[in-house]
């Protein structure tokens, strides 16, 4: 069961769209479902289903088809980075590689206590700014280089 507050969220959506396309608010419930809960299971998204009155498959669908979703636990920060054309010329894999080594976890893994899990992504649209990640899908952390990534670990661990 949805919680009264992703039932509210998702409400408040809704009033965007016609009556009769509550599927077209499918990507905001699925996102105040991952806000709250820092992932989305299968009964989330057969929740979803039941609640915007569409297939459990279609709401499937698009949860597996955008990258921003998690789904399985990914920590307390979820650091997805690009790994597409430009961020790899610029240097994503060396991103990836650093933050494997800082954290001593690989890719779709979380740190043992919770803090960080490390995604990779598709493009996020700032190719002019690669190599970049994203931070539970909020923050834009461009123009990387290890000193950067350290810092940004540093705060986060600090939250």
């Amino acid at each position: 069961m949805l919680s009264e507050q992703v039932q509210a969220k998702t409400d408040r959506e809704l009033k965007k769209y016609p009556a009769d396309q509550k599927q077209s608010a499918v990507m905001a419930a699925l996102r105040f479902v991952q806000d709250e809960k820092g992932w989305i299971s299968s009964d989330d998204m057969a929740d979803v289903a039941a609640y915007l009155g569409m297939p459990k498959m279609a709401v499937y669908e698009v949860a597996t088809f955008y990258h921003m979703y998690n789904l399985k636990p990914m920590g307390k920060n979820t650091l997805t980075v690009c790994t597409n054309l430009s961020c790899t010329l610029c240097g994503a894999h060396d991103v990836l590689e650093h933050l494997e080594h800082k954290l001593g976890v690989g890719l779709n893994e979380v740190t043992a206590d919770g803090k960080f899990g490390i995604r990779e992504g598709e493009c996020m649209g700032a190719c002019v700014a690669a190599p970049l990640l994203t931070v539970n899908n909020k923050r834009i952390c461009s123009h990387l280089t290890s000193e950067k990534i350290d810092q940004l670990l540093a705060e986060l661990d600090k939250q």
